[in-house]
C-alpha cells in the first residue's frame, strides 16, 4: 500500500518530525512515511493506549462532525480505518436524509443522501486512526516531550530541540518539520527565531462556550438521525445550538453552546431548560427523561484563528504547519478534523509529486495545506463575526453581501435537492467555495426554494415514538411538517 522510500543522492537519512501526537499529527505522519526514512512524533503527553480520553484534548468530550470530505481523506490516509470505526460501533449517517436540523432560513428537508458523515466520539476516532498509524515501524513516539524550537536558519530548517521527559535536552534532525501542534503551538515564534518574517493572524472571537454530556440512547434508535438546532445570527439574540449526535454504545452525545449573554454552564438544572430555550425546543424535550451518563464537561476554547504561513516572509525550507496550529475553527461547524485530514493529505500529495527535499518544496506544501483550511475559514467567520459580542475582525460590506447570498442560499436548500447537494458539496469539503457560484446554482439561487418550508422538523411518527420512549410525558404524534 505504501510507496518505496527514495534515498537522497547523498545516502544521508531522511527524518520528519511530526510536532504533536493528536489526529492531525498522526496523519501527517501517515502522509510522510512513504517519502522518508523514519517519521518521529514529538508528544508532550502519554498517548493512551486504547479508545480513552487524550490529556491536552478538552474538546474530545464535545460532540464532533466527520463530514465526508475528512473522512475520505482519513481513509485514503489510513486505508482500513473506516471498517474499523464501524466495527467499533461507530455510524455512517447518510446526508442530508440521516440529518433533522433547523437552520437559519428554516427546517431543511432529508432529500435522498448525497453525501455521509461519520458519528463516533472523539476518542474512538483518535485511537482508529492511532492503532493503525503506529503498526508502521518507521514511526516511532517520542512521548512526555515539550519542543523547544527549531534548528537551521532562514533558508532551511533542519531539525527541533527537545526537552524530554527526564529534564534532559537534545537535538533531533530533521529533513521536515511538520507543526501540527494545535491550538497551543507556538510555530510563528519558532519561525521568528529563526529570523523568518511574522506570520500574519486573524481572530474572529464570538465567545462560544460548549458544555456537553453523554446520554444513554432510546433503546431501537440506531437508524434516527442526528438534531440540531443552529443559531440564526441575525436574530438581536445570544447564538445558541442544541445537537444530538448518535455514536457507539447505543450513547447519545450531545452539545449546547452558545455566544456572549447566553453560554450554557455546568448546572445540571439548568441544562435541559437551556436546551429547551434555544429556537426550537425538540432537543431539550428528547433530553427532559433522558438518561444521562456523564458530567457536563465545559470549554471555553472556540475562537478562530487564522495564521498565514503559506505567506511569510523569508519563510525557511523544512517546515509545515497544518491542523489547529494553521487554522483553528469554532467547533460548531464541525470542520477542525476534516481540515487537518485534507491539510495532510495535499501534504501527501506535493511530497509525491516532488520529494521533501526539492527546492521550494515547503512553500508549495504549505500553500497546498492552506486551501481546504480557507475554505472552512470563509465557512465559520461568515456566520461567527455577525453574533453580538462578536471580536476580533467586524464585517464590512462585502461579508454583508456575501452572507445574504449564502442566506439566500440556505433558504433555497430548504426547498431545493439541487441546493441542497451544492451546499453539501461545500459543507462537507468534497468542493470548494466556487461550487456556490457556478451557472447552476446562480439560477437556482434565482429561482428560490421549490417546495414551500416545514412547518416543523422533519420526523416520522415511528422516529418520534423511539425518541420520546424515555420521556413518559412526551405526545409521540408526528411535529407539524413532518412526512
Amino acid at each position: 500500500m505504501s510507496e518505496p522510500s527514495r534515498p537522497t543522492r547523498t545516502g544521508t537519512p531522511r527524518r520528519a518530525v511530526i510536532v504533536g501526537g493528536g489526529l492531525a499529527g498522526m496523519l501527517a505522519a501517515a502522509a510522510c512515511r512513504a517519502f522518508v526514512d523514519d517519521v518521529t512524533i514529538v508528544e508532550r503527553d502519554e498517548l493512551p493506549g486504547g479508545p480513552e480520553p487524550r490529556k491536552g484534548l478538552p474538546q474530545a468530550r464535545h460532540a464532533h462532525m466527520l463530514w465526508s470530505g475528512g473522512a475520505d481523506a482519513i481513509e485514503a490516509l489510513v486505508p482500513g480505518v473506516t471498517g474499523g470505526l464501524l466495527d467499533a460501533g461507530a455510524r455512517r449517517i447518510p446526508l442530508p436524509s440521516g440529518v433533522v436540523t433547523l437552520s437559519p432560513e428554516g427546517w431543511y428537508r432529508r432529500w435522498p443522501e448525497s453525501h455521509y458523515v461519520m458519528g463516533c466520539s472523539r476518542d474512538l476516532l483518535d485511537w482508529a486512526v492511532r492503532e493503525r498509524v503506529l503498526r508502521d515501524e518507521r514511526i516511532q513516539v517520542i512521548s512526555r516531550a515539550e519542543l523547544l524550537g527549531l534548528t537551521g536558519d532562514t533558508s532551511k530548517v533542519d531539525g527541533v530541540r527537545l526537552r524530554l521527559a527526564d529534564g534532559t535536552e537534545q537535538r533531533l534532525a530533521a529533513t521536515l518539520v511538520v507543526d501540527a501542534g494545535g491550538r497551543a503551538s507556538r510555530g510563528p515564534q519558532w519561525l521568528r527565531e529563526l529570523g523568518a518574517g511574522a506570520v500574519r493572524e486573524l481572530t474572529v472571537d464570538a465567545g462560544v462556550v460548549y458544555a456537553s454530556r453523554f446520554y444513554r440512547a432510546p433503546k431501537g434508535s440506531e437508524n434516527c438521525p442526528i438534531i440540531s438546532i443552529q443559531a440564526d445570527p441575525r436574530l438581536p439574540r445570544p447564538g445558541q445550538v442544541a445537537t444530538i449526535i448518535p455514536i457507539e454504545n447505543q450513547q447519545w452525545l450531545v452539545s449546547l453552546s452558545g455566544t456572549r449573554g447566553g453560554r450554557p454552564t455546568d448546572d445540571e438544572s439548568a441544562y435541559v431548560d437551556f436546551a429547551k430555550s434555544v429556537r426550537h425546543p425538540l432537543v431539550g424535550e428528547l433530553l427532559a427523561h433522558a438518561e444521562p451518563l456523564s458530567e457536563i464537561a465545559v470549554t471555553r476554547s472556540t475562537v478562530n484563528r487564522r495564521r498565514f504561513f503559506e505567506k511569510v516572509r523569508n519563510a525557511p525550507e523544512g517546515f509545515v504547519a497544518l491542523g489547529d496550529a494553521l487554522t483553528a475553527l469554532n467547533p460548531v461547524y464541525g470542520h477542525g478534523m476534516s481540515v487537518a485530514a485534507l491539510g495532510a493529505l495535499a501534504l501527501r500529495t506535493e511530497l509525491r509529486r516532488s520529494g521533501v527535499a526539492a527546492p521550494g518544496f515547503a512553500r508549495r506544501a504549505q500553500r497546498a495545506v492552506a486551501r481546504p483550511a480557507g475554505v472552512a475559514w470563509a465557512l465559520a467567520t461568515g456566520q461567527d463575526i455577525f453574533f453580538p459580542g462578536s471580536r476580533g475582525r467586524r464585517p464590512h460590506a462585502v461579508d454583508r453581501l456575501l452572507s445574504r447570498y449564502v442566506n439566500r442560499l440556505a433558504e433555497t436548500s430548504t426547498g431545493s435537492y439541487y441546493m441542497a447537494k451544492a451546499v453539501s458539496d461545500v459543507m462537507t469539503l468534497q468542493a470548494g467555495l466556487g461550487r456556490l457560484v457556478t451557472p447552476g446554482v446562480l439560477l437556482a439561487a434565482l429561482r428560490g426554494p421549490l417546495r414551500p418550508q416545514l412547518e416543523g422538523p422533519p420526523l416520522t411518527a415511528e422516529e418520534l415514538t423511539i425518541l420520546m420512549s424515555g420521556n413518559p410525558g412526551a405526545d409521540p404524534a408526528p411535529a407539524p411538517g413532518s412526512p
